[in-house]
């Protein structure tokens, strides 16, 4: 007779992470084989266990990239057939030459009509989409350009989406368990996106993000039917961003990168969809978003410190746009895990909490911007999760070292201590940009962490590719979100 669940459960706590160092155990055994190996034993037995994934997808947009390829956009929306175009930016930029080419190249096409929307928040609300999507809605577009950020991006995506879904809800796509997060089964307007960050990779990803103001943290709708059609990526579209910006996306970057290398293998993922329209954006590592993911962190850690240190190094800059572009493909379709989980309610609570602003920002409200957020607990994540692939994780030191993992002062490391050496490494690269140390340093109290790990809980779609909980059944990830969020209070 086939073990109860029950059981089952009480099998694996007792057995999990009784001998992984990361965890506060001392034994030399990690859980990459033994505890997995075991924990999948007993998945066989278990009923009902849900059967783990055993393919992936890759998905991307389109990408163009060069010097001035913005002035390309008024063709690109001609060729094809554009009978309305809806143009989004904020702003910011509504101001600058980003968005003053892309409205020439709009302007130099005959018969192209098209309408401006400006009014897109840097940190994307409820109230902000529903504004976007109502004035979309009401234009019934037939295309959309977004010049902008991820914020403009992905603002952008969501107004098509609910322009093509005229009845739903704001909730009916956001993820589960949030919200409804149903599939996305109809045809969706193109979209072309043309960033001015070297950050979020929007314009190659599903993704798109927004703050649920009411329950003070981040989410989103990730759907690959959200992906533009095509990314235009123009170096000259980063010379107008100030200095913090460049460093706060290109953190973004990093742990895009970072998270989307040392997620949990997707054959680790579960459950396997019934339906191939039902499996995730995020799927977990996979042989295709590695080679994406590590040439993107090799190429933010060359070059992010030269964007901090000289803003007009156009060679940096290009690198860093194709960083962006290169982890967004990689991440879009492996997903991150535990340092973006925890920056959602790291961001989200600040309004009512800290009231932190970060210097070098265009705005008078609170603001921890993303790529900061994600940072903050950046050392104490690659920590945890060290232990669950020590070769990844040796790969990721000898990164930051900037030497290569055959390098005898990496091969000398013992498993159980690349933990501290990694925690190390990162702490020392946010240093040299300048990165506040950790949690206390932006103004959250010790008697925070246990509101902000309960803000992390809900945010199942990147905390379940994490190690160390995604793949473990049963498993929240209460204890150890909270002891990662502590560690990451003051360093």
């Amino acid at each position: 007779m086939a073990a109860s669940r029950n059981t089952i459960l009480r099998l694996i706590n007792a057995s999990q992470h009784t001998s992984c160092p990361c965890h506060g155990a001392h034994a030399a055994a990690h859980h990459p084989h033994g505890q997995v190996q075991a924990i999948n034993q007993l998945r066989h037995f278990a009923t009902p266990v849900p059967e783990r994934e055993y393919a992936f997808e890759v998905a991307a947009s389109n990408l163009r990239f060069g010097d001035g390829v913005t002035r390309e956009v008024g063709m690109d929306l001609k060729n094809m057939k554009a009978k309305k175009v809806g143009v989004f930016t904020d702003a910011n930029v509504a101001k600058l030459r980003p968005m003053q080419s892309a409205i020439a190249a709009l302007e130099a096409e005959s018969d192209l009509p098209f309408e401006v929307y400006e009014n897109v928040s840097v940190e994307p609300t409820e109230a902000s989409w529903r504004d976007a999507i109502a004035w979309a809605r009401k234009h019934d577009f037939s295309h959309f350009l977004a010049v902008g950020g991820g914020s403009v991006i992905d603002t952008a995506k969501a107004a098509n989406l609910f322009t093509v879904y005229k009845d739903a809800d704001l909730m009916d796509f956001i993820n589960a368990p949030i919200g409804k997060g149903l599939p996305i089964k109809q045809t969706l307007r193109p979209l072309i996106a043309v960033p001015t960050t070297a950050g979020t990779g929007s314009e190659t990803t599903g993704t798109a993000i927004l703050d649920i103001t009411s329950r003070a943290f981040k989410t989103g709708i990730a759907n690959r039917a959200l992906k533009p059609v095509l990314g235009v990526v123009d170096v000259h579209n980063t010379e107008s961003c100030p200095t913090a910006v460049q460093i706060s996306a290109g953190l973004d970057v990093l742990f895009h990168s970072l998270e989307s290398y040392t997620a949990i293998p997707y054959t680790e993922r579960v459950p396997r969809p019934a339906n191939p329209i039902l499996r995730p954006a995020y799927q977990g590592s996979n042989p295709v978003a590695d080679i994406f993911s590590l040439w993107a962190l090799q190429t933010t850690v060359k070059n992010l410190p030269r964007v901090a240190k000289e803003h007009d190094d156009p060679e940096a800059r290009r690198q860093m746009l194709l960083a962006s572009s290169f982890a967004g493909i990689g991440f879009g379709n492996a997903g991150v895990h535990l340092c973006h989980g925890m920056s959602y309610p790291i961001s989200g609570l600040n309004k009512k909490g800290p009231k932190y602003k970060h210097p070098g920002y265009v705005t008078d409200l609170p603001i921890i911007p993303h790529g900061i957020s994600v940072a903050l607990t950046g050392p104490a994540v690659f920590e945890f999760t060290a232990p669950s692939a020590p070769d990844r994780h040796r790969q990721v030191l000898a990164i930051f070292n900037g030497t290569t993992v055959t390098d005898p002062s990496i091969l000398k490391i013992a498993d159980r201590d690349l933990g501290a050496h990694v925690y190390e490494a990162i702490a020392r690269f946010l240093d040299g940009l300048g990165v506040p140390r950790g949690l206390k340093a932006i103004g959250y109290k010790s008697g925070d962490i246990g509101m902000l790990a309960e803000g992390t809980l809900p945010q199942r779609r990147v905390l379940d590719l994490a190690p160390g909980i995604g793949d473990i059944v049963g498993s929240d990830g209460r204890e150890h979100i909270t002891k990662i969020l502590e560690r990451s209070f003051d360093y």
